[in-house]
């Protein structure tokens, strides 16, 4: 790994955010995929979540310029049970929803652990999905028309909810797990090596302070002998 690789990575890494995340209800459409999962990794989002009827296979190959590899994208059965693990890790869950209760999206403290509730493209977040919300939000708009595009919508509100956490100075130290860290780190700096630990069934080694690795002999002569 490069000494710039390496600081460019670790640079990313310092400013990841595992407590802010966007869950897809039935978002379908290449195009918008791409788009969410590029700006969440722009703002520093680690993980997105979506339901199985997303079609969360087509992040892989398709037009977000590479961010998809340093996205993990969960995929939930049902939205009870995405939202359901979510409230396990402590989130309010935001719904963009055109309602009496909507407040505009910037009044939200995003600096709290947040996910962004984003609808299907032409009908919207389900009842049942809203039911589930703690805070329905609107974005505001003055225009004839009454909706943004999802992609465009989840933009403007992962950017406030950026604006938030630099002011609160939640950028700048990484807190995601050492495990998580290393992982991604290992990855991507050492692609070459990263595909013969999962070809050959072997653990990711330590590597030293300048990303590179510092492995024992026998892991050596593991990953150096006959394919299996």
């Amino acid at each position: 790994m490069s000494p710039e690789r390496f600081t460019r990575i670790t640079t990313m890494l310092n400013h990841r955010q595992p407590e802010l995340t966007v869950l897809l209800e039935d978002v379908h459409k290449s195009h918008n995929l791409a788009a969410i999962v590029r700006t969440a990794d722009a703002v520093g989002v680690s993980d997105v979540h979506a339901t199985r009827s997303t079609k969360t296979t087509r992040v892989c190959g398709m037009t977000a310029t590479g961010s998809q590899n340093w996205i993990n994208v969960h995929t939930h059965d049902n939205i009870a049970d995405a939202v359901a693990i979510l409230r396990q890790q402590g989130m309010q869950i935001i719904a963009t929803n055109l309602s009496d209760s909507a407040i505009d999206f910037r009044e939200v403290d995003y600096t709290k652990p947040t996910a962004i509730l984003m609808g299907q493209e032409k009908t919207g977040i389900s009842a049942e999905a809203l039911a589930l919300a703690d805070q329905d939000v609107i974005i505001p708009m003055v225009g004839m028309c009454q909706s943004l595009n999802v992609s465009v919508a989840s933009a403007l509100i992962l950017y406030e909810a950026q604006r938030q956490r630099e002011a609160a100075g939640m950028y700048g130290q990484c807190r995601l797990s050492k495990d998580e860290q290393h992982k991604i780190l290992f990855e991507g700096g050492h692609p070459i090596f990263t595909k013969l630990c999962k070809q050959k069934n072997l653990p990711y080694p330590p590597l030293d302070e300048e990303g590179q690795i510092d492995a024992s002999n026998e892991w050596w002569q593991a990953v150096r002998g006959t394919k299996k």
